[in-house]
């Protein structure tokens, strides 16, 4: 059933967010709510103190957060996305003994952020951080930092060399709204 899901989640993949979202209503969502369905039907077969139990108590005190893709085309089904984009991260760390302050911790977790960003942007992170670090100080004795906007992933103002090349890819991130 959970198969089903993602099957028709994949098709929806390339559509606008309207259209996904049009889409979602016609075609996950009776898929969604049969899926709930079972899982109250089947709730009573499993013992009270199983793993499988635990899991479908997990899903239905979860199911209102669980369904919000259903309401914005512009929402993903799962986290897989965040969950890969930190995953790095969270294997490094382990290595990363060298980091032995707060201060360090915070840094080392905004440059990734930064970077992790500007892969989501389809852009060139090595060329990106060198485009941040040569403009940034150009406007360190600004009061109007209206600059920013210019330097941020998403800007159309970013120069073609911090950009990878086009590739038929839908996983821009766009500016938050």
């Amino acid at each position: 059933m959970i198969q089903a899901i993602y099957r028709e989640e994949r098709m929806l993949k390339d559509l606008s967010p309207q259209e996904r979202h049009n889409r979602r209503r016609l075609s996950v969502k009776p898929l969604v709510e049969a899926y709930f369905t079972w899982v109250r039907e089947n709730i009573p077969k499993v013992p009270q103190k199983g793993k499988t139990h635990e899991g479908f108590m997990y899903c239905l005190n979860q199911e209102k957060y669980l369904k919000v893709f259903l309401d914005d085309g512009e929402v993903p089904m799962d986290n897989n996305a965040a969950e890969q984009s930190v995953r790095g991260f969270c294997i490094g760390k382990k290595n990363w003994v060298m980091i032995d302050t707060i201060t360090g911790a915070k840094s080392s977790a905004i440059i990734y952020s930064i970077a992790e960003t500007a892969k989501a942007n389809n852009l060139r992170p090595y060329e990106y951080f060198e485009y941040l670090l040569t403009e940034i100080p150009k406007h360190m004795d600004d009061t109007d930092r209206s600059f920013c906007e210019d330097l941020l992933p998403w800007s159309p103002n970013l120069p073609e060399h911090c950009r990878k090349p086009e590739k038929n890819s839908n996983k821009s991130i766009s500016e938050p709204s």
